[in-house]
């Protein structure tokens, strides 16, 4: 089994191609914690095979926890197929894939030392206004707050407040810190099942894009489009359109790299 490790923006994944099978043991909760501390990533996917699409995706958080999706890891296993060298079933190049929370359409808009990827978000229906900032769900649960100073925010205390706030269970929420600049936004996110913030969150950096727009936040790049900088300084862009009160044609645009790939055995997980 060979073990890659890829980056959105930061955001650090195992990654495994399993179409052939023999995965079974990577989806045991302690060999999932021990497999994303062995490599410092921010979880694992599986790349697998779903009928009527190019390809499936699985999600694990540090914790073991699933079912949700994640933005970055979502660009981040549609590089990863290119690597692999699938090729998506459709004649203009949109990648079909079927992902925790649906399906979903990416376009590689660049390939290098490091992909652009384009990926298309679920509508977001319903944005909450409550506890002086937005919650709402973007593929997984995410609660903004609009801050002035960014770099003034406590994350090893803020967050889990927000996180493990009775508001919110028992499935809890991510937490996201926003600062409007003249430039865009700033993004900072502490994630729920891993329990520490991350240096970029996907999922997170939408709903910050949304809950701006939400809130009469007006973009340098005109309306319902927004560029947003998370931890390590990449920006990405959300672009959106709003109707009332759903948003729809939602997507994220931003970096996917493949940082290292490892050859390990299952020999591997029973030495854990």
């Amino acid at each position: 089994m060979t073990i890659y490790k890829f980056s959105g923006a930061g955001n650090d994944f195992v990654v495994l191609d399993g179409r052939q099978g023999g995965v079974e043991a990577f989806r045991q909760a302690d060999n999932i914690t021990a497999l994303c501390r062995e490599y410092r990533t921010d979880g694992l996917m599986i790349l697998g095979l779903a009928d009527g699409y190019d390809f499936a995706m699985e999600f694990f958080n540090p914790d073991g926890s699933g079912g949700m999706m994640c933005g970055n890891g979502g660009r981040c296993i549609v590089a990863f197929a290119d690597y692999l060298g699938l090729k998506p079933a459709s004649a203009d190049g949109t990648w079909n894939f079927l992902a925790p929370d649906g399906p979903h359409q990416a376009q590689i808009l660049a390939k290098g030392k490091a992909w652009t990827v384009k990926l298309k978000m679920i509508d977001v229906v319903g944005v909450k206004p409550m506890m002086g900032g937005y919650f709402m769900n973007t593929g997984t649960r995410h609660f903004v707050k609009f801050v002035r100073d960014i770099e003034g925010i406590d994350m090893e205390k803020d967050g889990p407040e927000i996180r493990w706030d009775e508001t919110f269970q028992p499935e809890g929420t991510n937490a996201n810190f926003v600062q409007v600049t003249p430039d865009g936004l700033l993004v900072r996110t502490f994630e729920k099942g891993v329990e520490a913030e991350t240096l970029a969150c996907g999922t997170g950096i939408t709903a910050s894009a949304i809950a701006a727009c939400y809130s009469g936040v007006s973009s340098p790049e005109g309306a319902q489009n927004y560029h947003l900088r998370c931890r390590r300084g990449d920006w990405l862009q959300v672009a959106f359109q709003k109707q009332e009160d759903r948003y729809t044609d939602v997507y994220l645009t931003g970096p996917a790299e493949l940082v290292g790939d490892d050859e390990k055995t299952f020999s591997f997980l029973k030495k854990l």
